[in-house]
């Protein structure tokens, strides 16, 4: 079982089991002739027992804790462990580079692709620069850039979705983050490639949707998406920071991977290691590594026209609701 670091509160139980199974091993490891196998195997067991129990019952906001977890991998590790023969392009053409966007080409096992990522990174320095995950509208711009050579080269377009959501600061917005945004959403929509996206830690508001559009769209296990954070739901709803709110405002939003599912927001929710890939960043990038290859080849086959007609009726059965067995209010019964 590896390592349990940075626990969160609904991990201690699992964090004193993997501290008890430690000390066994090192135990058995220091004294000849000592056979602690069965014992060993028996905590074992138990930590493996426990740790579905907990995961199998996570609340919505248990869940987006998982998301933002410190250890959980970020696009970084994707890159690294999914990705070869990585090329970046850099800049918008018209402004800036932001380092909170990665836009180019790499290859997806035998599939030339071009990649487009929200970075987080992982160490304090490492996030000032991407700021936290939060792109400017250049790092938009630069996407969309990327993303219409691999129309023009007849690549699929692979998006990796993390960012609590887009940088709000007056300088994005005096640089039009909202009609950056609004113009991925467009252009994403009548792509003539294939786009597949995943969702594969935060995905907030415009700032994922800006990346988000596309024919297949995944999203890990213990990720969430979501028009708004939960804090920001719970201070504008009940004007409060209070952390039992912002757990109410996350199971109202229905920003779990089975949610969405449900919804039929996305596609396909992709399985992490147990205990979430935090535990297991290898196995859950071959995890997801798989589901993005597998729905890029289904795509390949497809003509543009077809591609572009699918992706149209797919929007556009976002949001719809019947009102069959619903009385209305002034309605006749």
């Amino acid at each position: 079982m590896p390592t349990i670091e940075h626990a969160l509160p609904f991990e201690k139980p699992l964090a004193e089991l993997h501290d008890k199974l430690e000390r066994l091993r090192e135990k058995a490891a220091a004294t000849q002739g000592l056979d602690l196998s069965a014992e060993i195997q028996l905590v074992e067991r138990r930590l493996t027992a426990r740790t579905e129990q907990i995961f199998r019952d996570l609340s919505a906001w248990d869940r987006v804790q998982v998301a933002r977890h410190q250890a959980r991998p970020v696009f970084a590790d994707y890159l690294n462990l999914c990705f070869t023969e990585p090329v970046e392009l850099h800049g918008d053409r018209a402004f800036a580079d932001d380092f909170a966007m990665f836009a180019g080409f790499a290859m997806l096992d035998t599939v030339r692709c071009v990649l487009v990522g929200h970075r987080k990174g992982k160490t304090t320095t490492e996030r000032m620069a991407t700021n936290f995950g939060m792109a400017h509208p250049e790092g938009y711009r630069k996407a969309m850039r990327a993303m219409r050579l691999a129309e023009k080269f007849g690549l699929p377009v692979v998006t990796l979705i993390n960012t609590p959501g887009a940088y709000p600061g007056v300088g994005a917005e005096e640089r039009g983050q909202s009609q950056a945004i609004a113009q991925n959403i467009f252009e994403m929509s009548r792509l003539r490639t294939p786009i597949v996206c995943a969702v594969i830690g935060e995905g907030g508001s415009g700032g994922a949707l800006g990346i988000g559009v596309g024919d297949r769209v995944l999203m890990q296990e213990h990720a969430y998406y979501s028009v708004i954070s939960p804090e920001g739901c719970a201070s504008i709803l009940w004007k409060s920071k209070d952390p039992a709110k912002a757990a109410e405002a996350a199971k109202a939003l229905k920003l779990t991977s089975g949610d969405m599912l449900a919804n039929g927001l996305v596609d396909e929710v992709v399985p992490e290691p147990l205990g979430g890939a935090h535990r297991d960043p290898k196995q859950a990038a071959d995890l997801l590594k798989a589901a993005l290859l597998r729905n890029v080849r289904d795509l390949q086959d497809l003509a543009a026209d077809e591609l572009v007609a699918r992706r149209y009726t797919k929007l556009r059965a976002y949001g719809s609701a019947s009102l069959r067995g619903i009385e209305r209010a002034g309605a006749p019964a």
